[in-house]
Order: C-alpha cells, then sequence, then structure tokens
C-alpha cells in the first residue's frame, strides 16, 4: 500500500516534469479525439481536417508551458481552419479552454489580452458559422452559455498569475529582510568594536601616561631617594604589563578613524562607579536592588570597563523593554580567579529573536555589543528569558584577561 512519503515523491516528480504531464493530458485527449473524427459525419475531407486540427490542438495542450504564446497563436490558427473548412466543434477544442487558462496565468500582457477576446468571440462566430436556429433569442443564450466557460478559464488563469506575483513578491520581501537583518547586525558589531577599540585606546593611554609621569619621578628622586625610585619603577612595571595586555586585545578588534569626542581623553568608568550608576537609574524612576559579595579588589582596567558597560547596558534595556512595573537587581560577586555580575529584572522580558544574531527586526544589538566585551577580556556571558518572566544577565569576568 502507497505511503504518504511515496505519494509526496511522486508529486515532487510530477512537479519537475510539467511537460511530461501535460503530454499524457494530450495524448488522452488525442485518443478521445480520434474516436470523435472517425465517427464525425461528413465526407473524407471533413474528416481529413478534423485529424489535422485535432493533433494541433493536442500539440497545444502537450506544449502549452514550454511555449505558451506560440501555442496561443497555434491555436488561433486551429479555429479559423475549423471555421473555413467547416469543421464542426469537438472535444478536441476543450484545448481553447487549457491554452485561455494557461496564457492567462502567464505574464505576457497581449497574449493574455488576445486570449480574452479570443474566447469572447470563439463562441459567436461558432454560433455564426454552425447554427441556423431563426429565434435570436435562443442563439444569444446559447453563444452567452458558450461563453462562460471562455471567461472562467481567463479569469482563473489571471488569479493564478495574480496569486504567483503575490508569492514571489513575499519571498523577495522576505529575502531583503533577512539580508537587512544581517547587514544590521555585521554594522552593530563592527560599530561596537570601533566604540570598543576607543575605549580599550583610553585605558591604555592612561596607563602609559602614568607610567610617563612614574618615570619622571623617578628620575628625579633616583639619588635622593633610591627607595622611592625604586617603587616608581616597580609601579611602571606593572602599569606597562597591563598596558601591554590592552594592546594585545586591542590589535584585535577592527578600530574606525574615528577620534574621542572633542579630541579629548576622558577617564573611563570602573567597578566603583557602578553605585553611582545605579543612583542614576534609580532616580529616573526604575527601582534598583543592587549589592556586592565577596571581598572588592582592583581588577584590570579592561575588566572593570567592561563591567561597568554590562551593567549600564542592562539596565538600559530594562527601562526600554521591561515596561512602567519593572524592577532589577544588580549582584557583583567577587570571586578568587574574576568577577561575577548578575542583573535581573522582573519585567515583559525579551523575545528569543532579541537575544540570538541580532534580532529578526535588527533589535537586539545591546547584546551583540555585551557579548563582544565579554569576549574581549575573555569572559563568559548568558542571557535570556527568565523562567518565572522577565529577564537575566549572567556575566563571568576573569581577573586576568587573556586575548582573542
Amino acid at each position: 500500500m502507497p505511503t504518504l512519503g511515496d505519494v509526496q515523491r511522486l508529486y515532487d516528480f510530477l512537479r519537475r516534469h510539467p511537460t511530461g504531464v501535460d503530454s499524457f493530458w494530450a495524448l488522452l485527449l488525442f485518443c478521445m479525439s480520434g474516436l470523435a473524427v472517425a465517427e464525425q459525419a461528413g465526407t473524407t475531407g471533413h474528416r481529413l481536417g478534423g485529424a489535422v486540427v485535432s493533433i494541433a490542438l493536442c500539440l497545444v495542450v502537450a506544449l502549452r508551458r514550454r511555449a505558451p504564446e506560440k501555442m496561443l497563436l497555434l491555436t488561433l490558427a486551429a479555429g479559423v481552419a475549423q471555421l473555413v473548412g467547416d469543421i464542426q466543434p469537438n472535444v478536441y477544442d476543450f484545448a481553447m479552454l487549457v491554452i485561455v487558462y494557461t496564457v492567462a496565468s502567464g505574464h505576457v500582457k497581449w497574449a493574455s489580452r488576445l486570449a480574452l477576446a479570443g474566447g469572447l468571440l470563439a463562441p459567436a462566430a461558432a454560433a455564426l458559422r454552425w447554427m441556423h436556429d431563426t429565434d435570436v433569442f435562443r442563439t444569444m443564450i446559447t453563444v452567452g452559455f458558450l461563453t462562460v466557460p471562455f471567461i472562467l478559464a481567463w479569469v482563473m488563469g489571471d488569479s493564478m498569475r495574480t496569486r504567483r506575483a503575490y508569492w514571489a513578491q513575499l519571498e523577495e520581501r522576505a529575502e531583503q529582510l533577512e539580508k537587512d537583518r544581517e547587514q544590521q547586525a555585521k554594522l552593530a558589531v563592527t560599530a561596537e568594536r570601533a566604540r570598543i577599540a576607543r575605549e580599550l585606546h583610553d585605558v591604555v593611554a592612561h596607563n602609559v601616561s602614568v607610567m610617563v609621569v612614574q618615570a619622571d619621578g623617578a628620575a628625579y628622586v633616583l639619588d635622593a631617594s633610591p627607595e622611592q625610585a625604586k617603587q616608581a619603577l616597580e609601579t611602571i612595571s606593572g602599569t606597562g604589563r597591563q598596558a601591554l595586555a590592552e594592546m594585545r586585545r586591542l590589535l584585535g578588534v577592527l578600530r574606525t578613524d574615528e577620534t574621542a569626542e572633542g579630541g579629548e581623553y576622558v577617564p573611563q568608568p570602573d567597578v566603583e562607579q557602578i553605585g553611582d550608576l545605579v543612583e542614576q537609574v534609580r532616580g529616573a524612576g526604575l527601582p534598583v536592588d543592587f549589592r556586592i559579595e565577596g571581598a572588592a579588589r582592583p581588577l584590570p582596567s579592561g575588566v572593570e570597563l567592561t563591567a561597568y558597560r554590562i551593567v549600564q547596558e542592562a539596565l538600559t534595556n530594562t527601562r526600554k523593554h521591561g515596561g512602567p512595573d519593572a524592577g532589577a537587581s544588580v549582584c557583583l560577586t567577587y570571586f578568587d580567579d574574576g568577577l561575577g555580575l548578575l542583573i535581573e529584572d522582573d519585567g515583559r522580558g525579551a523575545q528569543q529573536e532579541l537575544y540570538q544574531s541580532g534580532g529578526a527586526d535588527g533589535m537586539g544589538h545591546g547584546l551583540i555589543g555585551m557579548r563582544e566585551r565579554v569576549g574581549m577580556v575573555g569572559g563568559t556571558l548568558d542571557a535570556g528569558p527568565r523562567p518565572g518572566g522577565g529577564f537575566r544577565i549572567s556575566v563571568l569576568l576573569p581577573a586576568k584577561p587573556g586575548g582573542r
């Protein structure tokens, strides 16, 4: 017994070979037409003419999708031959309805209009040629009755053309939206990396400034106070190593040629300023519970900057998407080998598309930036809706960041 898979495979095969399907129906029509021509009354010439018209119209059915305009012209020629040769309508004239539908479903306007005109004129021409009823009213009813199938065939074909165009437009629009989404995500990553590069540059510039100041101080007290000079040199050594680590990460980032706003560098925020950030957010109307666990200690500048920006972006997203009654919590946890961040809110949360691959509509770039920042210092980030509602961001930043 055929399974559903067998039926689907057969359907796919038939769709891949439309001309073969049409040829099957043309052969079936030819067999039926042959019987009708053999039984047709009239002379041998009429039967021969009927056979020629039958072959032509069966060929129209077989090649209707490969050359619809040419087959329409062949149909018109066969119809004229029927009128001139006094070959009365027969079963093979069904091909006329088929070609009218086929041409109307295509995109060639002149062929569609010609098919409609031919379909409207064919019944009237047949009535004038073969109907000799003196009752004009009955003749008009007959002509109207015969015209309806041609009109229906053309309307169905035109509707199919409209439907295909609609689906093609939807597919094209979906492809364009997909391309736009990918482009926006790439632009967001590039812009975020450029911003990270500028901020890391600021950190390195600050460290180098410290080294210069310490070096000048060491040179000044070298003879008078060797111990202070030694401490300055140790500070220079530690700061230099930290600056080199920051520079290695900086080399892995795509940068733009933009300079800092106003051409001046400003101190970058660190973990200690997260408390001030929380107070600012509270003042803007968002309740935030802030707590610190573990023993606080200094961290590399890049790690502290990353932690601050993560909290800033997370609270900004809560204000934008959490709803009017949302609340948030921020927890900083100092571990032996790093810093943990946990930012949660009880708002509306976010759909999955907003935190994966940039979002289906170009949103979610804030989380793209978070991932870039965390990746820069060798940390990990996990973001997504909370089981009980709201959104949750969990970050682990190493105390000694590694390069990419």
